[in-house]
């Protein structure tokens, strides 16, 4: 999960990304980066860290140009190196940088393909750097000296035929415009929009989520749609095509419970609307199998489940309250990128508010649950304050299966619901009763809002790939290459310990 954006305007390009990437903070909080085009000339920053520690006063004023793209990451397999901040950059042809969300699934096949039929190198593990370089190459290949949109399309759609899994990329061609495209599936979001710039012509966005451009006055013009790009050139005009068919648009169901803003509009689906309709749904499987609860108040755990809380209060005839207030400048800690910094980020987190749940039977709503670690330390402060019963209820199934398309959950064993039934997930997060929604009722909470899509990514609930790739293989080398990345962050991060105590003895 990362955020992505990208401008072309009539004016200095600097601050509109700095606020689109600020809106988009949420799906990132890893690190940062921005680059621009000034004629021929590019220009960029990025390292890790928040937009706001990342960016300068100086960083802002060398970034020059009236086009642009930007990124926010959050690092899917255990690194958090900030030679891996995006975005990445290649000098030839032309002078190409790169944004992308998402995962490949082929990027080791694709990464020996580079080095021994492209000769190219990729210096780092990122699957972002190798779809940069598929796309430098292709272009290559053109052997044109002045590429137009066409030839542009042209190439991406070799790029589709070589590529596979979930990916929303944003793409800059030195001096002449900016790219974006979506992958035939459509797992990962993307939009578009444009603004009025006076007597000057149209400024165009394109972000992961139409926040980023309400926010700053653009029209939502539509979704990028699966495998479709659409080129914005450095005159402003905008190109489309359709580069592959798409398979069938199977968007990530995550973005709806947990990653996404309310205020988003995603494939046509608004979140907030989304989410009220779990916790609809959620009351009613409530009202189903347990009609003689002994609820006393709905609590939700905030931020992301606070729509859904208060409409399964609504529903079920009970208080809501706000039980727990959240310190907002501490991270989210799901996206933080050790376990180690989750856990300990809790209590610093969260504070309950003793009166909310001193003898009262309390259910406490999340989105979803996907280590159980956080839920555990959440339901003992509600006991520690005083709480009579602790229930809990997710406004999404067991999260039993790895995500393999740019979330942070690659082993089945993190996961606190794989092989293990409601009953046994309650006991190990010590609350007296676990409610989940039902799968069928979450597809029903999304397609509500488009109806045209018959199908969602679900494969973190049910195991099924879109992509049609993914094997226990394939998910086991994952595993095996998470563990890695993690002893080699570990290693350094003592080596590093190490060196202050022996410079601190000097």
């Amino acid at each position: 999960m990362c955020g992505i954006a990208g401008m072309v305007a009539n004016s200095q390009v600097n601050q509109g990304l700095y606020d689109a990437l600020t809106v988009l903070q949420h799906r990132g909080q890893d690190a940062a980066g921005i680059a621009t085009c000034d004629q021929s000339k590019l220009y960029m920053r990025r390292a890790n860290g928040l937009v706001r520690d990342v960016f300068r006063q100086q960083d802002m004023d060398r970034l020059q140009g009236n086009m642009g793209i930007g990124h926010v990451r959050y690092p899917t397999a255990g690194s958090c190196s900030s030679a891996e901040s995006q975005p990445f950059y290649v000098n030839s042809p032309y002078g190409i940088t790169l944004a992308h969300n998402g995962n490949l699934t082929n990027a080791a096949e694709l990464t020996r393909e580079l080095f021994e039929s492209d000769l190219r190198h990729i210096n780092t593990t990122s699957d972002s750097e190798v779809l940069l370089n598929v796309l430098a190459h292709e272009l290559q290949e053109l052997g044109k000296h002045a590429p137009g949109p066409g030839d542009i399309f042209n190439a991406l759609t070799s790029v589709y035929q070589r590529v596979r899994g979930a990916y929303a990329c944003v793409a800059m061609i030195t001096g002449y415009g900016v790219l974006a495209f979506r992958d035939p599936h459509g797992i990962r979001p993307i939009c578009f929009g444009q603004r009025r710039a006076g007597l000057y012509g149209t400024d165009y966005m394109i972000a992961s989520e139409s926040v980023a451009l309400d926010t700053q006055g653009f029209d939502l013009i539509r979704d990028i749609q699966p495998g479709e790009a659409i080129f914005i050139d450095a005159d402003g005009r905008l190109h489309t095509r359709q580069c592959v068919d798409p398979v069938e648009h199977t968007p990530c169901i995550f973005e709806f419970v947990y990653l996404a803003r309310p205020d988003s509009i995603i494939d046509e689906i608004s979140v907030y609307k989304s989410r009220l309709r779990m916790g609809e749904k959620l009351a009613e499987k409530i009202l189903r199998v347990w009609p003689e609860h002994d609820i006393d108040v709905v609590v939700p755990i905030p931020d992301t489940s606070r729509t859904s809380a208060l409409q399964l209060a609504n529903r079920l005839g009970v208080k809501y309250r706000e039980g727990y207030i959240k310190n907002r400048y501490i991270g989210r800690t799901f996206i933080m990128p050790g376990q180690d910094q989750r856990q300990a980020s809790v209590r610093q987190k969260l504070n309950p508010i003793e009166l909310e749940f001193k003898d009262k039977n309390v259910l406490l709503v999340d989105d979803s649950i996907v280590r159980g670690t956080t839920c555990h330390q959440i339901i003992q402060m509600a006991r520690d304050a005083g709480a009579r019963k602790v229930y809990f209820a997710s406004a999404a199934p067991e999260v039993r299966r790895p995500n393999v398309y740019g979330i942070d959950m690659p082993a089945a064993v993190e996961l606190i619901a794989h092989n293990r039934c409601a009953d046994e997930i309650a006991e190990l997060i010590g609350a007296d009763r676990l409610i989940y929604q039902d799968l069928n009722d979450l597809i029903e909470c999304a397609r509500e809002g488009n109806p045209a899509i018959r199908r969602f990514d679900c494969s973190v609930f049910d195991g099924h790939y879109v992509t049609g790739d993914v094997d226990q293989a394939y998910l086991d080398r994952l595993y095996q290459t998470r563990n890695n990345a993690t002893r080699t962050a570990k290693d350094q991060q003592i080596a590093a310990s190490e060196l202050i105590d022996v410079n601190s003895d000097m």
